[in-house]
């Protein structure tokens, strides 16, 4: 069996020294995934394509949901040109219309804006009603993959969904399982045709609730962790050896 590709999401410098430095095959590059993740600095861009590590920006604006303004999609656009001119050679796009359908006017602006990178549909999918569809609206447009949950808070939850996914995919389009995927649920997925998987490999860190500026409070946060990444690489090929 082909090798499982491991894409693992980051959203700072160290979280992309240590995906890395565990063996990420791709990554996700990222701010701000407390807030699910959001269009990463010029700077974090910069440092991701000096690295010589495959990184795929997500392109994002802001958090919340993913119906965006006209001047948003400006932004958007802009940033995807941030990317490419540094040499990047993919994107993570998504977009919503209210009632959680794909939103196929603006990612065809935004896939038109990315022609000739590589392409990932995110977990806007998810919010979709009927998520085999969706799947089909999306291989139209023209996406290589698809990075979805099923729907459900963890991909292992949602994997009757995912099943039917990708039997909607059929061949030419990746369907990307991600979120909650661990050494320890990777095998609740063993059963779908997996050619790819997307984590964080992350481990928390209790920051003892130190005063930060502003008055805000710090709490337990979570960092790419290289151990973890090289673990669930190591069970990738255990398993689908």
């Amino acid at each position: 069996m082909a090798k499982i590709l491991l894409e693992v999401c980051v959203d700072d410098p160290a979280g992309l020294s240590e995906a890395i430095a565990g063996g990420a095959d791709r990554i996700e590059l990222c701010a701000a995934l407390a807030l699910g993740g959001l269009t990463p600095s010029f700077g974090l861009m910069q440092m991701a394509a000096q690295s010589g590590a495959l990184c795929y920006p997500i392109i994002r604006p802001r958090s919340g949901d993913f119906n965006y303004t006209v001047a948003e999609v400006e932004v958007m656009r802009a940033d995807i040109r941030a990317a490419r001119k540094l040499g990047l050679k993919g994107v993570v796009l998504g977009a919503s219309h209210p009632d959680g359908r794909l939103n196929e006017t603006v990612l065809r602006v935004l896939l038109a804006e990315a022609r000739g990178l590589d392409t990932t549909l995110h977990r806007c999918i998810d919010l979709t009603v009927n998520k085999p569809e969706a799947v089909i609206v999306a291989k139209s447009l023209g996406f290589q993959r698809i990075l979805t949950s099923g729907g459900a808070v963890t991909a292992a939850a949602g994997a009757e969904t995912l099943a039917a996914m990708f039997a909607a995919a059929g061949d030419g389009l990746i369907i990307m399982p991600g979120s909650g995927i661990s050494v320890e649920t990777l095998p609740k997925l063993a059963h779908l045709p997996l050619t790819e998987i997307h984590a964080s490999c992350a481990s928390s860190l209790p920051s003892g609730g130190a005063p930060l500026a502003f008055g805000f409070q710090s709490g337990t946060e979570k960092r790419t962790d290289s151990a973890k990444v090289a673990s669930l690489k190591a069970a990738l090929a255990r398993i689908y050896s």
